[in-house]
């Protein structure tokens, strides 16, 4: 465990999760393993301290890294300016042991935006205004459910919807039991997951002792996304109550 306090409890059971999925054998499509919580540790490391330091009402859980987004800065919906400019996060990011030639990890270098963490974010910074991120973290946290991202030999993206099920089960099975330890250290009393996937495995790991709502995915793969995805994410972000966490007024 790096340091004390919540922050250090919640790094010290991702490197739990990590170990765990060590153990866990990717058959095709899978054919590079990207964890950024190895080579990105020191930003993720950046994140956790600088915005889990206190327990939160309301957790935001994405599905797995995307490869221009968490891959390359180690920060759930990472989308490199976002990251470093609106979050204020830093750190040395390295390279995965086997690295795709075209998927590179650049880090801070990546030039190519990640449309769903700019989406994500760019939402979240007009919601907090002048307050910055910090009005948004007070109360809220954002995660991804699973620390993994996968390629297939031609290096497109591969979400776990896409595994095998036999592995794809046995990887969420370990993700959810560590989702409902972050949950319990956080004091989490809702969980919002970021597409139809991260709700439903939320809702199977959670039961009934946290709420569980959803908003769309703003992955340009979601053709709805794509017409206005910030309107419809607000509008229901504030029927659910969760807008009035951030604004100002």
């Amino acid at each position: 465990m790096e340091g004390e306090g919540l922050a250090a409890e919640f790094l010290s059971l991702e490197l739990e999760l990590c170990a765990q999925l060590k153990e866990v054998k990717f058959p095709p499509p899978v054919s590079y393993v990207y964890n950024p919580l190895e080579y990105a540790w020191e930003p993720h490391r950046c994140y956790v301290q600088k915005y889990c330091s206190s327990p939160k009402e309301i957790l935001f859980l994405g599905m797995n890294p995307g490869p221009f987004g968490m891959a390359q800065t180690g920060v759930p919906f990472g989308e490199v300016s976002a990251v470093r400019d609106w979050l204020g996060v830093s750190g040395a990011v390295g390279r995965p042991e086997r690295e795709h030639p075209r998927r590179p990890v650049l880090g801070w270098a990546c030039g190519r935006s990640e449309v769903s963490g700019a989406r994500f974010w760019g939402l979240l910074r007009s919601l907090c205004g002048l307050a910055g991120a910090p009005t948004f973290f007070a109360r809220c946290f954002v995660h991804n459910l699973c620390p993994l991202a996968f390629l297939d030999g031609a290096g497109r993206n591969l979400t776990p919807a896409d595994l095998p099920r036999e592995v794809r089960e046995q990887l969420l099975v370990i993700c959810e039991a560590s989702l409902r330890r972050w949950v319990a250290a956080l004091g989490v009393a809702t969980v919002v997951g970021v597409g139809k996937v991260a709700e439903g495995r939320a809702r199977r790991a959670l039961g009934d002792g946290v709420k569980v709502l959803g908003i769309p995915h703003p992955s340009p793969r979601n053709p709805n996304a794509n017409r206005g995805w910030g309107k419809e994410a607000t509008e229901l972000l504030r029927e659910l109550g969760v807008v009035t966490l951030t604004m100002d007024g």
